[in-house]
């Protein structure tokens, strides 16, 4: 399958490794820790809100590249909740930058057709930047193309604390029709339905940038079987050829979900004889 047009445009380098991907088993939904901004800007003996600038140029560079993939979900964790425990004036450069990015970069994700949708407890946003992330959410939503997730003030212990709630709240909205609570029972679908991400399928890949070894309370029910790929590459620097080099590897691995391979299956059955 030949690769889109727009992409061989790169370095050499990009070019070679896009060559190498499968563009018929890519995964329908890459989430992506983006991690490294500060040791970026630490090296280079910057501020650290330098490392946060520099990182919007990846950001950018990788839902380009998902978009043109024809990848059918991207999500990018940008702010969790622990990250209000940051010093004052880093948060608040934070919040002007989504702001800022928000502004020159929503006609062109418009003009891909991408749809944006932030998941988190966003209601608990600054009421600009929250008035700035609805306009873009509504601007969007008739899109048709690559769903983009932006994680903002987002946990997932507090995401399955949200999704819990919600089914019980509607329980009790319906009690009589449940016969009340007794006879109420919970389900992966239901609790997958109520999930930030309902409608979406669950991440085939996790990336996470700077080598860090954990998963940071990032989507915790979602990635029960996704492929986890680190890197020790800052957030910063990297740019589509590191996202090509993932899904390389990814490609090269075998789901198993908990079963076996067809190889395992027929050693097995050989060896049962």
């Amino acid at each position: 399958m030949k690769p889109p047009e727009l992409l061989v445009s790169g370095s050499r380098e990009e070019a070679r490794l896009l060559d190498q991907l499968d563009l018929r088993r890519l995964p329908r939904h890459v989430a992506i820790i983006m991690d490294g901004n500060g040791r970026w800007a630490e090296r280079r003996h910057l501020p650290r809100i330098a490392g946060h600038r520099a990182g919007v140029q990846s950001a950018r560079a990788v839902i380009e590249a998902c978009a043109r993939l024809h990848v059918p979900a991207l999500t990018l964790y940008a702010f969790s909740l622990e990250n209000w425990r940051r010093p004052k004036a880093e948060i608040d450069f934070l919040m002007r930058l989504l702001r800022e990015y928000l502004r020159k970069e929503l006609p062109i994700i418009h003009r891909n057709n991408i749809r944006l949708q932030v998941i988190g407890r966003s209601d608990q946003l600054p009421k600009a930047v929250l008035a700035d992330v609805e306009r873009g959410v509504a601007h969007t939503a008739e899109n048709t193309g690559m769903r983009l997730n932006v994680a903002l003030n987002y946990g997932g212990r507090a995401e399955l604390v949200d999704a819990f709630n919600a089914i019980f709240d509607r329980v009790r909205h319906n009690g009589a029709h449940h016969n009340g609570l007794d006879s109420f029972r919970v389900d992966e679908q239901m609790i997958s339905d109520n999930l930030y991400t309902a409608g979406l399928p669950d991440p085939d890949l996790l990336i996470r940038t700077s080598g860090e070894m954990r998963v940071s309370n990032f989507l915790l029910w979602q990635i029960a079987y996704a492929e986890i790929y680190v890197t020790e590459t800052l957030w910063p620097d990297f740019r589509c050829a590191e996202l090509y080099a993932a899904l390389i590897e990814y490609q090269k691995r075998e789901r198993r979900y908990g079963g076996l391979t067809a190889a395992d299956r027929a050693k097995s059955a050989a060896s049962a004889k």
